[in-house]
């Protein structure tokens, strides 16, 4: 028989820690422009600059702070494929994080290939790493259920704890195509920290995926557009598909940021499932028109 100190790691995963969360603490920082977009050469430097012109990262991480960076690393795919985000903006984007004062900066993602070959493809985990960040693979065990205020059909689906209970979370999707949505874009990447039948999010998507936003309410979207999968997304695979964009995007609008990026890769927003639902529910700012947006050449 085995007895469980009250103290030990295992009692606490087994009996102290909470089985449902009602999400993220909503806030709002103030910043000085709604949206920044970067032009240049480099996705790095492009980041910081981007960040920097948005107000800083001393806005959103305050010192002693544990911070969530979620990339896209879904895919068994190298960088020139577009399929997973950019490493040098997520290693641009933990080091800021330090900069600012966190403690520990966290990076994951639950893969739709094997998890091992997909961080190690990617390039983030050697990116990241080099600049400090803690990154790990998903446990089954740390899922919580969410629990909504209003009726929503993600009710009692799975998420992950570690991005629930960070101070901090810094969403980073990379923009491409996808077969069934239309585009990848931020409410997409939020499928990320999703457990159980991921599939089944895609029926009904546009709703799911502004209410999973709504739940997590991420403090700041960086979506990488340095490299845009045209077709044959979300996995990609052919460097025909890739055109270099060039462009980086930094909001706290998760609405406003997808939007644009939409724009960007010349789509409707609209025609985008969950932007046209935040647009009907007055989720964000889905008009590009009415947002200050500020755009700078690195």
């Amino acid at each position: 028989m085995v007895t469980l100190a009250a103290g030990s790691l295992l009692y606490k995963k087994t009996y102290a820690a909470p089985t449902s969360s009602n999400g993220r603490k909503k806030g709002k920082v103030a910043t000085e422009h709604d949206l920044v977009v970067a032009g240049g050469e480099s996705p790095y430097k492009m980041t910081i600059e981007a960040v920097r012109a948005i107000g800083g990262m001393e806005r959103f991480v305050k010192k002693g702070s544990t911070v969530v960076v979620k990339p896209n690393i879904g895919w068994d795919r190298g960088v020139e494929y577009a399929a997973n985000t950019n490493p040098l903006v997520v290693a641009a984007l933990v080091e800021l994080c330090y900069q600012a004062g966190a403690k520990r900066v966290n990076v994951f993602d639950r893969t739709c290939n094997w998890a091992e070959r997909c961080y190690e493809s990617s390039g983030i985990r050697k990116a990241a790493q080099e600049k400090g960040a803690k990154v790990y693979f998903v446990e089954d065990w740390n899922y919580v259920k969410a629990k909504f205020a209003y009726a929503s059909p993600m009710d009692g689906w799975p998420v992950y704890r570690d991005a629930l209970e960070c101070d901090t979370l810094i969403n980073v999707p990379v923009l491409k195509d996808h077969g069934l949505s239309g585009l990848t874009l931020s409410m997409k990447n939020l499928m990320g920290i999703c457990g159980g039948e991921r599939g089944l999010m895609h029926s009904g998507i546009g709703k799911k995926l502004v209410d999973i936003t709504d739940f997590m309410s991420p403090d700041l979207t960086v979506i990488d557009g340095f490299r845009f999968l045209t077709a044959n997304g979300p996995t990609g695979g052919d460097l025909k598909d890739v055109l270099d964009m060039k462009k980086i995007i930094v909001a706290t609008d998760p609405t406003l940021a997808d939007a644009f990026a939409a724009k960007l890769a010349g789509r409707g927003p609209l025609s985008i499932p969950n932007i046209d639902e935040a647009a009907r529910r007055g989720f964000g700012c889905a008009d590009i028109a009415k947002a200050d947006i500020q755009e700078i050449r690195v």
